[in-house]
């Protein structure tokens, strides 16, 4: 039975490896939607550090979908009207509160990184929060399987919060 199952298994891989040769799969597709945004809280100058990865063909969609313009986060060309873009696109989707105050955080920029967009972010001084809460939304304007992973750092303890879509909350307190 075992000897059935595995030589099956075989010809499965086998016969998807033939299939994939004549009908290559798309080189940018990729099964999930996910993103992660960290914020951490740098101790030594009270300030909160933000860091949203993205893959960079979802996002480039979800820009050109909100602002109806080409987008392109890799061409050195278009890096200042794309900074626009990713400025707006993230101001619009991620909202921070530290200790129940809003913290708005100021744009830094953006860096490729391999298949992903990195996007980073600090806010202006703030005490250390006991609690803080994120309302993220990125790319939930654009696949409903989307998942955005959210890791929060305070004092050394990091606490992390899976939001499936239509989730956009995430609370920690420490």
């Amino acid at each position: 039975m075992a000897a059935l199952l595995s030589n099956s298994l075989l010809y499965c891989y086998i016969l998807t490896g033939l299939l994939s040769l004549t009908n290559p799969a798309k080189t940018t597709f990729h099964p999930l939607h996910v993103s992660t945004t960290d914020i951490s809280l740098n101790p030594k100058d009270n300030q909160l550090e933000i860091t949203c990865t993205i893959f960079t063909d979802d996002f480039e969609s979800a820009l050109e979908k909100q602002f109806h313009a080409k987008a392109d986060l890799n061409r050195a060309d278009m890096h200042a009207a794309m900074d626009v873009m990713v400025k707006n696109y993230v101001n619009a989707h991620l909202q921070i509160k530290a200790g129940g105050a809003a913290v708005k955080p100021n744009y830094l920029g953006f860096e490729i990184n391999r298949e992903a967009v990195n996007v980073y972010l600090e806010s202006a001084k703030i005490n250390t929060p006991k609690n803080m809460e994120a309302e993220v939304s990125l790319l939930q304007d654009l696949y409903q399987d989307q998942l955005n992973i959210v890791h929060m750092t305070v004092n050394g303890t990091r606490k992390s919060t899976r939001l499936d879509y239509p989730a956009k909350k995430a609370v920690q307190n420490f």
